[in-house]
């Protein structure tokens, strides 16, 4: 399969991409788009031969769960049973933009965006290409990250090219995504409403409009096995071996110095602050510590980068779990597959 690309500048609805884009996945074939998050690989949300296409593009396992995509709040209704209070209130608050909510599934929607769970994780994107393209579409798209299962979720074109060229239909070129981490979903079925995945937006913001919010026991404990869509497996993890170190600048230098002495290739995630600390093969700084939506916005990207050098291991540094590092850390810890050195003094 040929897949095309589309760029799209100065959006606007009678753009021919936009139609023809849109055409493609009503007629259930797979497009990547961008979203204010990281791009997406969409597909018509009520049909289960498109969806299946998505699970087959990436490699991933259908027993994970899909977000559906919507342009407008009409959309939304045949999608689900009811809507609770605090998920209209939250809906009122962040939409459109990076929180998903999951809520009772209505009829209609393909099986195997849902997994067979009794439930649907919906969001409205806050971009104006992905916007487009869903009301251009006029129906709703399901749409993980577009990316090939387990590497870093794509927050460009280019990305969705290296993993996807030939397995898709087309890519819409929508520039450089925003946020970079994917969004929160928040499970609205339960008593007080969850946190499934820490991202875009953060639980201290979610408890300014709604109070009390909890968070899955999957997030915070080993051996759990998570609820969301798109954290049942290993994610985000580049080619080479990433361990997390908590410690500091030191004692991360430690770790790179044992690992050179055995003749392996190191690469080391750092900040803009501390990049001067280290010496290692690679070093890729991601953002600032002063602003951690900087290391959002670039985390994936620089995840992908490592890539590029043929590194044996690579180190990187943590970060505080507060607001958005809460998502920062939850993505590195699937990277690393929870392997952490920690220093002991």
């Amino acid at each position: 399969m040929e897949t095309k690309k589309w760029l799209v500048e100065n959006v606007n609805l009678s753009f021919p991409q936009i139609k023809e884009a849109a055409m493609w996945i009503r007629e259930n074939e797979v497009v990547a788009f961008p979203t204010e998050t990281v791009y997406g690989l969409g597909a018509n949300a009520y049909s289960y031969e498109a969806v299946a296409k998505i699970f087959q593009a990436k490699g991933r396992p259908s027993d994970n769960p899909l977000i559906v995509h919507i342009a407008k709040m009409e959309q939304l209704q045949p999608l689900v049973q009811d809507i609770p209070e605090h998920a209209n209130k939250l809906i009122n608050a962040f939409w459109p933009g990076p929180l998903t909510l999951v809520l009772n599934k209505g009829e209609g929607i393909a099986e195997n965006v849902t997994a067979g769970l009794s439930t649907v994780a919906v969001r409205m994107p806050d971009h104006p290409v992905a916007l487009a393209i869903i009301a251009e579409a006029n129906l709703p798209i399901a749409a993980p990250s577009a990316n090939v299962s387990g590497k870093p979720s794509p927050t460009t074109a280019a990305h969705v090219f290296d993993d996807l060229n030939g397995k898709i239909a087309g890519i819409v070129d929508g520039g450089a995504t925003g946020v970079g981490v994917e969004s929160t979903v928040l499970d609205c079925t339960t008593e007080i409403p969850m946190i499934l995945r820490p991202g875009g937006v953060t639980k201290e913001q979610l408890e300014e409009v709604i109070g009390p919010v909890s968070v899955d026991p999957a997030l915070e404990e080993d051996g759990q096995a998570p609820k969301s869509p798109g954290l049942k497996y290993k994610h985000y993890a580049p080619k080479a071996k990433l361990f997390l170190v908590e410690g500091n600048p030191l004692f991360l230098q430690q770790q790179v110095l044992a690992e050179k002495a055995k003749g392996k290739k190191v690469g080391i995630l750092t900040t803009v602050e501390n990049q001067v600390e280290y010496e290692a093969d690679v070093i890729l700084p991601c953002g600032s510590v002063k602003d951690l939506s900087s290391v959002a916005q670039h985390l994936y990207e620089v995840l992908r980068k490592f890539d590029e050098y043929d590194l044996d291991i690579i180190f990187s540094e943590t970060f505080p779990e507060e607001g958005v590092g809460k998502a920062i850390m939850n993505r590195l810890t699937k990277a690393a597959g929870g392997d952490v050195v920690k220093c002991k003094i």
